[in-house]
């Protein structure tokens, strides 16, 4: 009986992982998330959300024993408020090694971009593509490759899906601006990324 519990058992373990693997492989947004995170709307609700929870419960008990403390308290959060006016996304964009040919799998991603660039929310705006890499390679490499993946992103848009070049634009930080830290040398996917963000009309 044992053992055809654990059989049983593993078995529903193994089902349950061959069918979650493609799941968690995709690791890039849909369309419709990129549209909601380039959208401004969305980042300035964001924002709101975290003010109002902290205004009633901080204002009381300050304001009775000392007013003066209550206000740097209230100033800290309004360097944070800065940010979202420029909403941005990130893309997992599988290149070949060392150079700047898109995949199968960087035209799948990137297909839900031009999906989202192109759509009814955010066809007005405009967008700066930003290249990022890993660490293998010295960081003069990795730059003129961040820039010429961000090229072949911007490339793309405008082929597949008519983005206009006067709405994209194209830069490459090379390794200088990891999503994960690693030593030198380090192959990581997640650094292998494009970040996409919304410059305004």
């Amino acid at each position: 009986m044992r053992k055809t519990y654990f059989s049983t058992a593993l078995s529903g373990v193994l089902f349950a992982a061959v069918l979650c693997g493609p799941a968690l492989a995709q690791s890039n947004p849909s369309a419709e998330q990129l549209i909601n995170q380039l959208k401004p709307d969305g980042s300035l609700s964001a924002t709101t959300r975290g003010i109002k929870p902290i205004s009633p419960g901080a204002m009381p008990a300050p304001a009775m024993q000392a007013s003066p403390a209550s206000m740097p308290a209230m100033s800290a959060p309004a360097a944070p408020q800065a940010m979202p006016t420029s909403p941005s996304a990130n893309l997992i964009v599988d290149f070949q090694s060392g150079s700047a040919n898109l995949t199968p799998q960087a035209k799948a991603a990137l297909d839900q971009l031009g999906q989202a660039l192109t759509s009814q929310q955010l066809a007005a705006y405009n967008f700066k593509i930003v290249g990022h890499t890993d660490t293998t390679g010295t960081a003069a490499q990795n730059q003129t490759l961040s820039e010429q993946r961000a090229d072949a992103v911007k490339s793309y848009l405008q082929s597949k899906f008519g983005v206009a070049g006067s709405r994209l634009q194209a830069s490459g930080v090379g390794e200088a601006d990891l999503a994960v830290q690693t030593p030198p040398n380090t192959p990581n996917r997640q650094n292998r990324r494009v970040e996409i963000i919304n410059i305004g009309q």
